[in-house]
């Protein structure tokens, strides 16, 4: 298969380029600077523009780009740079595709579980409702951007990914160090469901979707066992053999990074794969704990 990614830089679009590679597939990266290989095209979503010279004959595009949602405080600037980054980008990209004679057949979409909302520990499959705040918005207008795609025959899945744990980088990555001082902590009460996926079942969900063109629409890109901060915290220092016995109070975490605290750190977000379990996809890491085994 041809494939274009992307995002191609970052920890899932690397991750995703190289397991291509690896089985023989033709990765072609989206650069935001002229193309230096036959292997890279320019797009500048900001102007609107995309070279679709290196994309075609493309069986699929994975698209992961965007500003990092953080942690940073939402500032009104940057939360419109999240914001324009995936919309616009998303648009630009769509309708580019939706231009091209044939178009690629296939487009996974990279979006979020922050659709959701706050669900109060309850499980979210994609047929729950969207929950309110800034991310819920975010994504439904992200994934509505892909519309001159889908209008033009492209095969269109939203994959709503959960907080990605890779020991290399992502929120796992960023917290290792403290942990192994035994500096460590939950977050606010810790009662908070986390919705998690591993890098490698992050990877292997995205290919199982490229392969599966019928399965259309939001599909959940998470650990069918999410866990709450509090034993996600005590797995993380039961692998690495080390304390965790502070915590970092929610009063603190919002004074310092404002909205994002709120709706990133310490929501309680419960999403559930039910498309994707339903499909037949085999996790990996179906529990945390086999995750961190492995991860750390």
């Amino acid at each position: 298969m041809k494939i274009a990614i992307s995002g191609a830089s970052g920890l899932i679009g690397s991750a995703l380029g190289r397991s291509l590679t690896e089985d023989g597939h033709e990765v072609v990266h989206l650069v935001r600077r002229p193309a230096r290989t036959l292997a890279e095209a320019r797009w500048d979503p900001a102007a609107g523009t995309v070279d679709t010279g290196p994309l075609a004959g493309a069986d699929a595009v994975v698209h992961l780009a965007g500003v990092p949602i953080g942690p940073a405080r939402w500032t009104r600037a940057r939360k419109a740079a999240i914001r324009g980054s995936r919309v616009r980008g998303t648009r630009t990209l769509a309708q580019a595709l939706a231009r091209m004679d044939p178009p690629p057949a296939r487009l996974v979409c990279g979006s979020a579980v922050g659709y959701y909302g706050d669900t109060g520990g309850r499980p979210a499959g994609e047929d729950a409702p969207q929950g309110t705040g800034f991310l819920a918005d975010l994504v439904r207008d992200w994934e509505a951007a892909a519309a001159p795609a889908a209008e033009a025959g492209v095969s269109v899945a939203y994959s709503r990914t959960g907080v990605v744990l890779s020991a290399s980088g992502g929120l796992l990555g960023a917290v290792l160090p403290l942990f192994r001082l035994g500096l460590g902590g939950r977050l606010g009460s810790g009662r908070q469901y986390m919705s998690w996926i591993s890098l490698d079942d992050e990877v292997a969900a995205l290919r199982f979707l490229l392969e599966r063109p019928g399965l259309t629409g939001p599909v959940n890109l998470c650990a069918p066992e999410p866990v709450t901060n509090a034993a996600y915290t005590e797995a993380i220092a039961r692998a690495l053999h080390r304390p965790a016995v502070l915590a970092v109070p929610g009063f603190a975490m919002r004074a310092a990074l404002g909205g994002f605290a709120d709706e990133a750190a310490l929501v309680d977000q419960r999403a559930v794969p039910d498309r994707l379990t339903a499909a037949g996809f085999e996790f990996r890491h179906p529990d945390i704990g086999t995750a961190l085994a492995d991860l750390i």
